[in-house]
């Protein structure tokens, strides 16, 4: 297979309009790559695909997704990784559409992880109408964290330390609650995202970096070096005892945290991936998120720290071994760092090698503080 150059930033379609890429991934077969891109003066996202460097939008018809085309009229796409999930917003509700028959797997997810979060740590969405391939959600009021870091107008740098604080406490009061035996049950019916699925999933996402980059420039080189760290993380997961499983969110970033004002409950989003994992592997994921965005001067330095703290209280008060928090942050770091988009993956690959080249008691010292 002829190597495939990174995704551009923005693509042509046959019309001579521009569309700038905000999401990538490799196509489920090699030879290309599935895009959501967007467009000034258009409303929502749009599916694409790159192949051979020919970009070829998907107008409104995903042949993986059949139900997007017909659910597309109660709203706006704001979401769309093609051939595998749609999101719109609708009219006082959001509607995530699925390849057939996988919205019942995640349906089952949402009903017991209703039943966790019913202390009322968080205020979640709930589930208004389903079908194997359908999933209509309420919505939660408010913006997300990762919009009010950006947002220097209405949020100040003390309400926003402040939103972070509050956020840490719900957390660690959720993660860390005893429920009655109905939680129980809800918690044990949950799939285990163990040490052995984490690095599972990073050798695949390895594997499939390799097989669209290893013949280009420097790809060789690249490709080794995202190699060897992936054995690095796995023997870091698999070699140290691993930390109670627990509730976890599966996908925790500052996008899936809303807040109202006004000291109200902070609202979370998306239980697509919930199940029995580590603490570390929300609080590293989250972590890594908000350092890549300073990194990529979309956060400010302060607000960084300001969040990172938090993160590191969470950490503490739910007992989490600094070795496996390092260990998912590794983690972390290798799957962004393994991205078809350019800036991204460098960033992540860069953050890694650093963190390799200290001894370990310095690395987690270093994260820590």
């Amino acid at each position: 297979m002829s190597w495939l150059p990174p995704v551009p930033p923005s693509a042509v379609d046959t019309a001579g309009r521009t569309w700038n890429v905000h999401r990538a991934w490799p196509d489920l077969t090699a030879g290309g790559y599935v895009l959501e891109v967007v467009t000034p003066g258009q409303p929502g996202v749009q599916g694409a695909r790159l192949r051979d460097g020919k970009f070829e939008l998907l107008l409104g018809d995903d042949p993986g997704l059949p139900s997007l085309q017909s659910e597309a009229r109660h709203g706006e796409v704001i979401s769309h990784r093609p051939g595998i999930r749609a999101v719109i917003r609708g009219q006082g509700c959001y509607i995530k559409v699925f390849r057939p028959g996988e919205a019942l797997r995640t349906a089952e997810r949402w009903f017991h992880g209703g039943l966790l979060l019913g202390t009322g740590n968080f205020s979640a969405p709930t589930v208004l109408r389903s079908s194997p391939d359908v999933i209509v959600f309420s919505a939660v009021p408010g913006r997300t964290l990762g919009a009010l870091s950006e947002d220097h107008q209405a949020v100040s740098d003390e309400s926003f330390a402040g939103l972070w604080e509050q956020w840490a406490q719900a957390w660690t009061a959720q993660v860390g609650a005893r429920g009655d035996p109905r939680s129980g049950a809800a918690l044990a019916a949950l799939p285990l995202h163990s040490p052995d699925v984490e690095v599972a999933d990073l050798r695949f996402w390895v594997k499939r970096w390799w097989r669209n980059y290893a013949g280009g420039p420097d790809g060789s080189s690249h490709g080794d070096a995202l190699r060897s760290l992936a054995e690095d993380v796995a023997q870091d997961l698999l070699g140290t005892p691993a930390d109670p499983f627990v509730w976890a969110h599966g996908d925790l970033h500052d996008k899936q945290i809303l807040a109202v004002g006004g000291g109200s409950t902070l609202g979370l989003l998306d239980f697509d991936d919930t199940a029995r994992a580590e603490a570390s592997l929300d609080l590293a994921n989250l972590d890594v998120r908000l350092e890549m965005h300073m990194r990529r001067n979309r956060m400010t330095p302060e607000r960084f720290l300001a969040a990172h703290a938090q993160v590191l209280a969470a950490v503490e008060a739910l007992h989490v071994s600094p070795r496996r928090f390092l260990a998912y942050s590794d983690a972390a770091w290798l799957r962004l760092a393994c991205s078809p988009l350019p800036l991204r993956s460098a960033v992540a690959l860069s953050v890694l090698q650093e963190r390799r080249s200290s001894a370990p008691v310095r690395r987690v010292r270093e994260l820590m503080t």
